[in-house]
């Protein structure tokens, strides 16, 4: 069928309702609405699906989400009676509408006589994983948009490992999704068999549990806590109850949190995005720890999975510290702390991803520290951590990516805010024993490994031929790479797509050892990358910058270089390229 019959289906179909009936009759003529929401399906991808809210095939509805829920139930059914038992965990955000699609997703499940455990209120995406796994469940389903705009919801699916599934298992629910008719084949009744059990505080307090027990000096806090102040926001969401629990916990006393973003509001008042990343974030917190005389900020994304904090330098401004920064200060801290106190395992390795920080690796290397470098998403952090486990192998130590990601611990097998927190206001209390703020540690490591800087820039393409336009971009860099980047030739080009590396000085090609994935990478001969990648759950196209140099002003005028080239590649105004 074309968009129109869909359309004409969903508007006569006795399964719809009448408010969602009403929605798409005031688009009725309006085609490029119509193409927009009824000329596709959501695709379910590596990381679920995620899209605007509203009625139709490709927008976020209770009909989208029975659809996918409705695959994944089949498979669940086809993998055995076993797997029905042991159910499935669901969890959500404080997003408009995200309690109304979890529990969408549990009647289709209890439905198909599988069990499910649900969640009784809003929750964080790192218990939402650590339940899977303490539940020993079959899967995990969680209604979260992470850090997008208010007008989005999405749909995260996890495997019993507590991690995001494999390709091989999106693929299997993406086939079993792709034989469902989106009204005619999916239940509207609630089931009344007594397969959804609510939980709630006996998996928070083990959650809680198991964080705690990853804190690398317990007393530490409680040392510093009679000076240590913290502001803390959770930008509305999940991490309000459990942020300033696990920072009491430690024996940090003087928390304060910004009240007005304590509640859990799905408009996120006041907010573009609720997204740690955005400095604009912490305008209420700064105001906050401005009063309050409080030595650094931190933040947490709605499902509590990101944490982005700013700390106060010597002039007393607030300053940003990058994902890539906070990955860098945690990790050279950690192995640290290990070391001095000789219980630095032989085997242990860390993971980030092919658009983080290159600092990792001189800190790794200064430790005699194996890092494996993986595709964008935590889910590839993860399998590292699973081959491991399977092996009997290695010890994790971190893993994390440049936006603002961050495991430690085996609980989970996603990112963790809540261990994060943790763990910054340990890190934060160590070094103001030693008389110096987290910027100064950060000072400290340029001097000691190097100066590293990193950018990240996107270009939107939110149209109906968003992803045509997205995909010529690639096709762009892809057939036509620059010879120069920042002023500096390229000598070695990454196409992660086809799986190839090729040193362009000596014409030699050899293999990622990578999944395939669509992903330029671009270095030049001073040592400098662009890494380009379309997104996977928004609308647009986005770069990394990974640059060095023999001060922090040089990396830095290495990055408006290289962003300057990429701006040429797309015929955009310079200066046009911005977070």
């Amino acid at each position: 069928m074309d968009y129109t019959e869909i359309y004409e289906a969903w508007l006569h179909s006795p399964k719809v309702d009448a408010e969602t009936k009403n929605e798409i009759r005031s688009i009725l003529d309006d085609e490029n609405k119509l193409r927009h929401r009824f000329g596709s399906y959501l695709k379910f991808g590596t990381a679920g699906l995620r899209a605007k809210m509203g009625a139709g095939t490709n927008r976020m509805n209770v009909y989208t989400v029975a659809h996918v829920t409705e695959g994944v139930a089949r498979l669940i059914k086809s993998l055995g009676e076993t797997a029905m038992t042991r159910g499935v965990v669901i969890a959500h955000d404080n997003r408009n509408n995200s309690s109304l699609f979890a529990r969408r997703a549990a009647e289709v499940l209890a439905h198909s006589g599988i069990k499910v455990y649900l969640f009784d209120d809003v929750r964080p995406t790192p218990e939402l994983s650590f339940a899977v796994r303490y539940l020993n469940c079959t899967a995990g389903i969680n209604i979260t948009a992470s850090h997008n705009p208010k007008e989005y919801n999405g749909y995260k699916l996890y495997g019993p490992d507590g991690a995001q599934p494999t390709e091989e298992t999106v693929a299997r629910v993406r086939a079993f999704v792709d034989q469902i008719d989106i009204l005619e084949d999916i239940p509207i009744t609630n089931p009344d068999n007594g397969l959804i059990r609510s939980i709630g505080s006996e998996i928070d307090l083990a959650f809680l549990d198991a964080v705690l027990g990853e804190a690398v000096n317990p007393d530490v806090v409680k040392r510093a806590s009679e000076s240590l102040s913290v502001v803390y926001t959770p930008l509305f969401g999940a991490g309000a109850k459990f942020v300033p629990e696990i920072m009491r916990r430690i024996g940090l006393c003087k928390i304060y949190t910004v009240n007005e973003q304590m509640v859990h509001d799905g408009d996120f008042p006041g907010l573009l995005k609720p997204n740690p990343e955005y400095p604009a974030s912490f305008e209420l917190g700064i105001k906050l720890a401005e009063n309050v005389n409080s030595d650094l900020i931190i933040a947490t994304d709605p499902d509590a999975d990101r944490v982005g904090v700013m700390v106060k330098g010597r002039d007393g401004v607030f300053k940003t510290i990058s994902g890539n920064q906070m990955g860098s200060l945690l990790l050279n801290y950690i192995l640290s702390a290990l070391k001095e106190r000789n219980e630095l395992p032989s085997d242990a390795y860390a993971v980030k991803t092919i658009v983080t920080t290159e600092m990792a690796e001189t800190i790794c290397d200064s430790f005699g520290v194996k890092l494996y470098n993986v595709l964008t998403g935590f889910k590839f952090i993860s399998e590292v951590i699973r081959e491991h486990e399977e092996s009997g192998k290695g010890t994790f130590i971190l893993g994390f990516e440049e936006s603002y990601g961050y495991l430690k611990g085996l609980h989970a097998r996603d990112k963790d805010s809540v261990v994060t927190s943790m763990l910054i206001c340990e890190m934060a209390a160590y070094y103001h024993l030693r008389g110096m703020t987290l910027l100064d540690a950060l000072d400290e490591l340029f001097g000691k490994y190097g100066y590293y800087s990193e950018d990240t820039s996107e270009i939107y393409q939110d149209s109906v031929d968003g992803r045509e336009k997205i995909a010529a971009m690639m096709d762009t860099l892809r057939n036509n790479a620059p010879e120069k980047i920042g002023g500096s030739p390229v000598v070695e080009v990454r196409d992660y797509l086809s799986g190839t590396i090729k040193e362009l000085r000596t014409g030699n090609v050899t293999p990622t050892f990578l999944p395939s994935s669509n992903v330029m990478y671009f270095k030049t001969a001073e040592g400098n990358a662009i890494i380009a990648r379309p997104s996977g759950t928004e609308p647009k196209i986005k770069f990394y910058v990974l640059a060095h140099g023999d001060s922090l002003e040089a990396s830095l005028e290495a990055v408006s270089a290289c962003k300057a080239t990429i701006e040429d590649v797309f015929s955009l105004e310079r200066g046009s390229l911005k977070k």
